[in-house]
């Protein structure tokens, strides 16, 4: 039997038999579009690479991420900017410095909506009944 999908949305449980609005085939499911803007920010492998910097919830500003990359540093300005447009990274002002760490919170955000998106768009097939 499949674990049932809460919508946080709406507020609804969906089962694999569940007729409630938002459940099953009846209507299209879509992502919102915080977690649209997660999954492009995740779509490149240099701003994989970038993520990779900020291990261990560290800050850094735009010149460190450029020097450890080999980039230029509009280059990487461009990339943390997509990456904090998609929830994955927030910023800081300290004096003339930007500093940008992961968004843990936002970051779970995201990745429940992109479970829960999933789960009621392509649920895993019962166990029992495959």
């Amino acid at each position: 039997m499949s674990d049932p999908v809460i919508d946080q949305a709406a507020g609804t449980t969906c089962g694999p038999d569940a007729d409630t609005p938002g459940c099953g085939a009846t209507e299209p499911v879509q992502l919102g579009p915080q977690a649209r803007e997660f999954l492009r920010a995740l779509a490149s492998e240099q701003r994989q690479q970038m993520l990779e910097l900020f291990t261990g919830g560290i800050e850094l500003t735009v010149g460190t991420v450029a020097e450890r990359l080999g980039i230029a540093q509009p280059t990487a300005s461009q990339q943390l900017a997509l990456l904090r447009r998609g929830g994955l990274l927030i910023s800081r002002k300290h004096g003339k410095q930007v500093y940008y760490r992961i968004d843990t919170a936002a970051v779970e955000r995201s990745l429940t909506e992109l479970q829960t998106y999933l789960h009621t768009c392509c649920p895993p097939p019962d166990e029992h009944n495959p």
